[in-house]
């Protein structure tokens, strides 16, 4: 285990599914409060010998860095500057990590705010599922400046086997993670369609995957998402990533593209693909489920 460093403080906002292993593999070196409007969710942190506090202001007073892992631009904007928000607690010099997905706009706007008080973000966002943050095995991208970049190295160190920096503003990391949800969200809605047409002509399913992944057809998502879509209709699976994160994200990505006027019609029918599976009521299942949606005859979620 990593020698505690004492005197750096974590404030952990969020302990969801990506938030609690985020701050049980910081924990290992750092000290660190934990808050979520959750009580199971504090319960399991406590449990995991995380301390936590009972508010969120709480836990980021005299924190030298305060890692958000909120589920949008709204959530992000509550929580820093809504009622018991914690902007005004946050002590000059503080260093705010947004590990989120929520767009630039957001962030650029939140940026702004903070930065007259003399905290700086550092935008964030991440990939690589809970294990994998449990582990510090992290995909991280980083749009910040080189001081506020420092300021959080600790943290960042701890999180990511891999660390990109993609500019020295808050929003370049947002952007360049649209761009990878953009491709994300593709490639498992084309995975999707794919298995889906191979079980309708009868082919066998894991055959099939097996085929596919051995050739030129091969990408991580049919990979990773492929086994789990292997699944009968309704068949409920480990719920790895939800459903809906892909609403959220291909909807930023929607955005992202018409404020730039570029045409991007085919993440568009992929965002279409997971509204169509929300509306099926999938929002919390897998984002594999969405092959449900697919099958002829079929009533997803069923």
């Amino acid at each position: 285990m990593t020698e505690r460093a004492t005197d750096y403080t974590v404030a952990v906002l969020g302990l969801g599914a990506m938030g609690l292993p985020m701050a049980t593999r910081l924990a290992t070196a750092l000290r660190v409060t934990g808050y979520d409007v959750v009580p199971e969710r504090l319960a399991l942190a406590r449990d995991a010998g995380i301390g936590t506090a009972d508010s969120a202001r709480e836990a980021v007073t005299g924190a030298d860095a305060v890692l958000l892992a909120v589920r949008s631009g709204a959530q992000l904007d509550e929580v820093l500057f809504g009622d018991g928000g914690i902007a005004d607690g946050l002590a000059p010099g503080a260093v705010v990590l947004l590990t989120s997905t929520v767009g630039t706009g957001a962030v650029t706007g939140a940026a702004a705010r903070l930065g007259e008080a003399g905290v700086e973000i550092v935008d964030a966002p991440l990939s690589g599922g809970p294990v994998r943050a449990g582990k510090g095995d992290l995909l991280v991208v980083v749009g910040a400046t080189p001081a506020a970049r420092e300021r959080a190295r600790p943290v960042l160190d701890l999180l990511a086997s891999t660390l990109t920096v993609v500019g020295d503003r808050p929003g370049d990391g947002q952007a360049l993670k649209t761009v990878n949800q953009l491709l994300c969200g593709v490639h498992i809605a084309a995975a999707a369609e794919a298995l889906a047409l191979a079980e309708a002509l009868g082919l066998d399913r894991a055959a099939t995957l097996d085929a596919l992944t051995a050739g030129a057809a091969e990408s991580f998502m049919l990979g990773d998402r492929g086994p789990r879509m292997l699944h009968e209709p309704g068949e409920a699976s480990d719920v790895f990533s939800r459903l809906d994160i892909f609403v959220k994200d291909l909807g930023i990505v929607g955005d992202a593209a018409r404020a730039a006027a570029v045409p991007t019609p085919v993440a568009a029918a992929a965002e279409h693909l997971f509204r169509l599976g929300a509306a099926a009521g999938l929002s919390a299942a897998d984002d594999s489920a969405v092959i449900d949606v697919l099958r002829p005859g079929k009533e997803p979620g069923a």
